[in-house]
């Protein structure tokens, strides 16, 4: 889609322009970038203070039923049937192959189960849970409905003067509110590595709640490039960069999203798409030939997606997958896979970038601490 009169436009269209954003096609829509602050001074903001992001491109439904919770829990390799009402968390659609089809968030709601999906998958992700578990619960797409996320660590002191009883909420819990006669889901959550909220509205209200969270003095407009390097510091996995359908969640060292009811010897374990192969890469029965580990580069030299990765001896080991010189971090950071015999924590590697060879070094993720609001 390069053309622009293709293109989507989120209920914040106008408003970017207004504010000056740079507009650049994304997931079919057309989003901003940046302002005219710059990336850089959008990170830092969003690191000191608060930054708001348009994020409406992404896909939001509804799983409504008795057996809701059940019938999700059977195309991820994650609890979904214990979650407590109020809750949310990560979750992994899953091919037959273990492959990844998409990360998303859900929360149980009680009343239906609220996922959030990416926004270029949100198409396939429906079709694929209505072909899998549509004859076991009702699923209704809210693909008009706006979705915001305000980041940062002055972001909920920012929200709550609009939303009174918000900074109740911590870390990957959420609760409706209603703002002006519009009924809002508001989850304490994001993907920056900083604390903040996510906030699904309808889109007839989110210009003038946007202009109302842009009207409080920590808040800023950030763009996307700024959302990428803020989780990239984080140690946060972007769609179709660092996994897609050829990734398990093994390989992108997402173990951590699998809980133990769901593995080999828990309650429930196994029962979701691609079992024996996920299963197996945990329980070491089935061979791995690569990992996602973080990197360090240690020069001051760039290093991005599709660079190739070398052991010292000039073999070819893996693959960056995202990489940029970190703004807090203040040195280049990457994601990438390599084969298992490099993934350990100081491991020497050397990135091909335009030919010299780069020396990097494998290190712990994130890059910048996380400072999500645990209570």
């Amino acid at each position: 889609m390069s053309d622009p009169s293709d293109l989507l436009k989120t209920p914040l269209h106008a408003l970017h322009l207004e504010l000056g954003a740079r507009m650049v096609p994304f997931a079919g829509y057309s989003m901003p970038v940046q302002y005219p602050a710059g990336l850089m001074a959008e990170h830092h903001h969003t690191r000191t203070a608060a930054g708001l992001f348009d994020v409406s491109h992404m896909g939001q439904l509804r799983l409504i039923g008795p057996d809701a919770a059940t019938a999700f829990e059977a195309l991820m390799p994650v609890d979904v049937i214990d979650l407590a009402i109020g809750k949310q968390r990560y979750g992994l659609l899953l091919n037959d192959a273990g492959g990844i089809i998409d990360d998303l968030m859900f929360v149980n709601r009680g009343d239906d189960i609220f996922v959030i999906v990416n926004g270029a998958c949100k198409h396939g992700d429906l079709a694929h849970i209505v072909e899998r578990i549509g004859g076991r619960c009702t699923v209704e797409p809210q693909f008009d409905r706006a979705l915001l996320a305000l980041q940062g660590p002055q972001a909920v002191t920012a929200l709550q003067r609009l939303l009174p009883g918000v900074e109740k909420l911590v870390f990957m819990t959420g609760a409706a509110f209603t703002w002006n006669g519009a009924d809002l889901f508001v989850t304490r959550s994001g993907y920056t590595g900083e604390d903040g909220c996510e906030i699904s509205l309808p889109a007839a209200s989110a210009e003038a709640f946007a202009r109302a969270l842009l009207a409080q003095p920590e808040v800023k407009p950030v763009g996307l490039g700024a959302r990428n390097s803020l989780r990239l510091e984080a140690g946060l996995c972007l769609y179709g960069n660092d996994i897609d359908t050829t990734t398990t969640p093994v390989e992108a060292a997402l173990n951590w999203a699998m809980q133990k009811v769901r593995r080999t010897g828990g309650a429930r374990a196994g029962g979701f798409p691609g079992a024996a192969r996920v299963l197996g890469q945990l329980d070491g029965t089935e061979p791995l030939t690569r990992k996602r580990v973080g990197l360090i580069a240690l020069e001051r030299v760039p290093v991005r997606e599709h660079v190739e990765l070398q052991s010292l001896d000039g073999v070819k080991i893996g693959e960056v997958t995202s990489g940029l010189l970190g703004p807090t971090a203040d040195k280049p950071v990457a994601i990438g896979y390599v084969a298992p015999g490099f993934a350990a924590i100081g491991t020497r590697v050397n990135a091909i970038v335009r030919g010299k060879a780069v020396p990097m070094e494998v290190a712990s993720m994130p890059f910048v601490t996380n400072r999500y609001f645990r209570g």
